[in-house]
Order: C-alpha cells, then structure tokens, then sequence
C-alpha cells in the first residue's frame, strides 16, 4: 500500500515551480523541432515520441539506481490515461509550431476547466453555479486568445484547445489512479505505455533526425521526466488547491523563453486571454479548496 508523503507546502511550492521550468522548457524545444530551426521539421508524433522515448529511458536508469518497490499497476486505468496523454501532448507540439508559446500554454490551462465539465457524466460530481461561473470565466480567456476575427484568427490556436480537452479527459483518470500507487511506478508505466503508443503512431511519419534533433528530443524526454517528479512529488506533499496557482508560472517561463529564443514580445491580447483563463482558474482551485474535493491538477502530466 502506498504511504502519502509527509505535508511540507513549501517544498512543494519549489517543486511545481521547477515543474513549470521544465515543461516550459520542453515545449521550446518542440517548436524548434517542428520549425525547421535545427534541420528538416519533423511531425509532431515523431516530436512526441522522442518525449516519451527518452523520458522512459531516463527513468528505466532511475529505477535501476533507486530500485523502487513496485506493485501489480492498474493497467486499464494506465492504458486509458496515456492514450488521452500521448494525444494531448501530440497536438500541444503540433500548436507551438504556429502560434506563440505563451498562447498555447494559457489555452492548456483550460484542462482542469474541462475536467470539471468531463467529471460531472464520468464521475457522477455536481457542478453549482460558482464552478460553472468559474469555468465560463476561462473559456471567455480562450476565445480572446483565439482572436475570432477574420484579420488575426489563428487557426493553430485550435490544436491547444483540442490538447487542453483531451488532458482534461486525462485528469479523469489521474484522478482515479490518485492513492493507488507509488507516484514512481506511475511515471514509470505512464512512459513505457506512451512509449509504444508513439511508436505505432510514428512508423508512417518517421525521417531521420539530425544530431542537433536527437540531442533537442532527449533534452525533451528528459526535461519531461524530470517535470514530472517534481510535479508529483509536490502533489504528495500539499494540497492541490494550495499548488495550483504556482502552476500557473509555466506562462511565465514560456513567454520568457519565447523572448529570448524567438523574439516573440506578449501582446496585450495574449496577456488579456491568458490573465483571464488564469483567474478562472484560480477561482475554481479557491471554490475547491472550500467544499474541500480534490481539485483536477492544471498540468500536462503527460
């Protein structure tokens, strides 16, 4: 049986911040695969592959050194989990190819809005009127971000939404997994199962990479696995509604990346959508922590 972690909420602040760094960091790194900047772009199942290819490396050396006492996983949870994660992770590549970082990473923190909405036919949850003022709040941040209009539409803007949905599918299941394992073996199944996904996936769009791409694609695995211990080991030791808002530092980073990298300045609509999303979603993690059920964490666990 697994033991919780004992409650240390500063750490687990430091944790998620460091999570958001390198999540951050690893969608950089996609759209420099999938723009053409370090040889021929390649497709984003190909990019999602190295994610999982390399992750799974990192942590198959992990647990050789560790040695962490492993149980019989849930499998069918597991199967369920990954496929949403693989698919969710595959269209936020697809998305930072087009559009600026900062916008596609405030679009996917819609995915604990749509879990909400996901949980109420799934899990049986009833949804008052504050979450679902809360939620609108955020969709209205989307469209912003969206830019409906004929002039400045950005039509990639569409593959994060559809990423921000189908991780919220994914939070589903997290949710379900919650306490049944050891957060290692999770991170450990969750790897090797979306490592065989991306590999069927890829065959039809594989090209060989450059040096420059395979160093760039472990740097994403790895920035991936190393996220992904932070963020799960900072769940295990604080709240989800305490956590939640320092989450929302990945915008940060991204836009901070984008700059330095790309030259991409904010504009005031990307900052207008995404302080919008963010204070929906800040609204609902304080709404949860109030009727104290566990808030769907507002990450890309995958």
């Amino acid at each position: 049986m697994y033991v919780p972690k004992s409650q240390n909420n500063a750490l687990a602040a430091a944790l998620i911040v460091c999570a958001a760094a390198f999540i951050a960091a690893t969608t950089l790194m996609a759209k420099g695969l999938g723009t053409g900047t370090l040889g021929e772009p390649l497709h984003a199942l190909q990019i999602s592959h190295g994610r999982f290819l390399f992750a799974f490396i990192g942590l198959s050396v992990a647990a050789g050194i560790l040695r962490p006492k492993l149980t019989s996983p849930h499998w069918l949870l597991h199967i369920a989990r990954t496929s949403f994660g693989w698919a969710g992770v595959t269209l936020m590549f697809a998305a930072v190819a087009f559009i600026p970082l900062a916008d596609a990473t405030a679009i996917s923190f819609l995915n604990p809005v749509f879990a909400m909405m996901l949980a109420i036919p799934l899990l049986g949850e009833k949804v008052g009127r504050v979450r679902w003022s809360a939620a609108i709040l955020a969709m209205i941040g989307a469209v912003v971000l969206l830019r409906p209009t004929p002039e400045s539409f950005q039509p990639a803007a569409l593959l994060a939404l559809g990423a921000a949905m189908i991780m919220g599918m994914e939070l589903i299941f997290i949710k379900k997994l919650a306490g049944r394992e050891n957060p290692f073996q999770i991170l450990l199944v969750n790897n090797m199962i979306g490592l065989c996904i991306a590999t069927a996936a890829v065959l039809p769009v594989w090209q060989p990479p450059t040096g420059p791409q395979w160093l760039v694609s472990a740097g994403i695995g790895l920035c991936m696995a190393v996220a992904q211990t932070c963020f799960v080991n900072a769940m295990a030791r604080a709240d989800a509604s305490f956590v939640a808002p320092f989450s929302y530092a990945t915008l940060l980073f991204a836009a901070f990346y984008d700059l330095i990298f790309y030259r991409v300045v904010p504009d005031g609509i990307t900052i207008l959508g995404a302080m919008i999303i963010i204070t929906g979603a800040i609204w609902l993690a304080l709404r949860e922590a109030r009727v104290k059920k566990p808030l769907p964490r507002p990450t890309t666990a995958v």
